[in-house]
């Protein structure tokens, strides 16, 4: 089953290329992968587009989930050229309604997201995107929140992957596609 396989990186020299390493951010002693060259280059989204698209449509969600802030960017016309809807997962006290809340470590602290209790019905397909997989503790927490809620990940899908801190073990068992990995 495809939801269950880890997929294989496919590689985007022009993403690699655009990635800006900036030094000592958020936190001294962060390398910060700098995705904003990137988002200003439209060969480069096409080609982020194209990969996210193909990935999304072997997942077939029902609706895609997208984590604060760069994972709206990326997941909103995702969604739209999948033909699902879109489910925003925000840092805590952002979203209007009421929420469920999981917290999760990442590589330079701690934080929590929320998401609508109402965003996903039992038995829906969730794809989850977000600009960057580090330490898995973000991405584990989105997977989460859908599960609480009674939705199947069925897959997520990354621009860039930091192999190094090894989050793919956080989300384990599903089916990841990252562009760009940083051995």
């Amino acid at each position: 089953m495809m939801s269950e396989r880890i997929t294989p990186l496919t590689r985007s020299l022009l993403v690699e290329q655009l990635v800006r390493d900036v030094p000592d951010f958020p936190t001294p002693g962060i390398l910060f992968k700098d995705i904003t060259p990137v988002l200003a280059n439209f060969e480069a989204m096409r080609e982020v587009f194209g990969h996210f698209y193909t990935f999304g449509r072997e997942m077939k969600p029902d609706v895609v989930v997208g984590i604060e802030s760069r994972g709206f960017v990326l997941g909103m016309p995702l969604s739209q050229e999948l033909g699902v809807g879109f489910v925003p997962v925000r840092k805590p006290g952002k979203l209007p309604y009421t929420t469920i809340r999981e917290e999760y470590t990442l590589e330079y602290g701690t934080n929590a997201l929320e998401m609508h209790i109402d965003a996903i019905e039992a038995g829906m397909r969730v794809l989850i995107i977000d600009d960057l997989l580090a330490t898995g503790g973000t991405a584990s927490a989105a997977c989460r929140l859908v599960e609480r809620l009674g939705g199947e990940v069925c897959g997520l899908s990354f621009m860039i992957e930091l192999g190094f801190l090894h989050g793919r073990k956080r989300i384990e068992g599903r089916a990841v596609q990252s562009l760009v990995t940083y051995p």
